[in-house]
């Protein structure tokens, strides 16, 4: 069931405005790597089996080593980070909480279900990366007695993640496997921080939270630096190529990461629709009228955007 709030995505919506065939669209809505991790060959226990506890620590170091997550920070899995961000308001003493957007809009969704007003003088959510525009944040700007940094973004600059943070009470780092590594659909997700927050979000979720696909394609994932090392390389090549055919066309680059980019253009809409022609979707917010997101295109889909534009 749809949650009804805005995101990318509505790609069979588009194909019935627009026509063709969903196999003929460049899905440029998202913010995903769209050259996915290969997957691995899984055993057939994998499938069939619960998934054990040794699974789930090895996936649980992994994320350890990868992140380089400071001991005295806990570390769990989850399917998805969306998960994380649905539940956690719920498991906390309800207050005030401050979030600054406009961002990722799942947030403030799930903490106003829960109960939370909005001043901001007990909580504060932040996303870093920030989506869509892509702001960084500093400690300094993170001093309320609960923050929790949502890093779905980050593994495109490690070096400027705040996982140095999880060691500090009352501080959670979310991390989400589906858009670095392309797998959006296995729902992977980590929570790090607070061993008390974390702990309550293990209980929440239950015994076996991850699948056993996840849990093995996710450690070995986290575990092949040199892959993530040339998927860098490349996000950030193929972004620096995107903004050179978006500027051609007129717009102006307003922010974003090697994961997507922001563009303001003169009419957002229109824009949206002279892609759309083109069977390239892309993505615009309701709160504004000029802005335009755009994700990357795969390597056969390149040819495909120029037409469009």
């Amino acid at each position: 069931m749809s949650s009804g709030r805005d995101h990318g995505g509505g790609l069979d919506a588009a194909v019935a405005r627009f026509g063709g065939q969903r196999a003929d669209w460049l899905d440029l809505s998202t913010g995903i790597n769209p050259v996915p991790y290969p997957l691995p060959e899984l055993a057939a226990e994998t499938w069939t089996a619960l998934p054990d506890q040794g699974a789930r620590q090895a996936l649980e170091a992994a994320a350890r080593r990868f992140w380089r997550v400071p001991d005295g920070a806990a570390v769990l899995a989850a399917p998805g980070a969306s998960a994380l961000i649905a539940r956690l308001p719920h498991l906390l003493p309800r207050g005030s909480v401050a979030i600054p957007g406009p961002t990722y809009n799942e947030h403030e969704a799930a903490f106003r279900a829960a109960g939370w007003s909005f001043e901001g003088s007990d909580a504060m959510v932040v996303v870093h990366p920030n989506n869509p525009d892509g702001r960084l944040w500093r400690t300094s700007e993170l001093s309320l007695p609960l923050v929790v940094i949502d890093e779905s973004f980050c593994d495109v600059m490690p070096e400027r993640s705040l996982i140095a943070e999880a060691t500090r009470p009352g501080r959670l780092v979310l991390k989400s496997f589906g858009k670095f590594w392309g797998l959006a659909g296995l729902r992977l997700g980590f929570a790090i921080g607070d061993p008390g927050i974390v702990g309550a979000l293990a209980e929440a979720l239950g015994p076996w939270p991850v699948s056993g696909p996840a849990l093995a394609i996710g450690a070995a994932a986290l575990q092949d630096g040199a892959w993530a090392e040339a998927t860098r390389d490349r996000l950030r090549a193929d972004a620096a190529r995107l903004d050179g055919l978006m500027l051609g066309a007129g717009a102006v680059l307003e922010g974003g990461t090697p994961l997507f980019r922001l563009y303001r253009v003169a009419d957002a809409g229109a824009m949206q629709e002279r892609l759309a022609r083109g069977h390239v979707w892309s993505r615009v917010f309701p709160w504004s009228d000029t802005l335009l997101r755009l994700g990357l295109p795969a390597p056969d889909g390149w040819a495909q955007l120029e037409a469009a534009l």
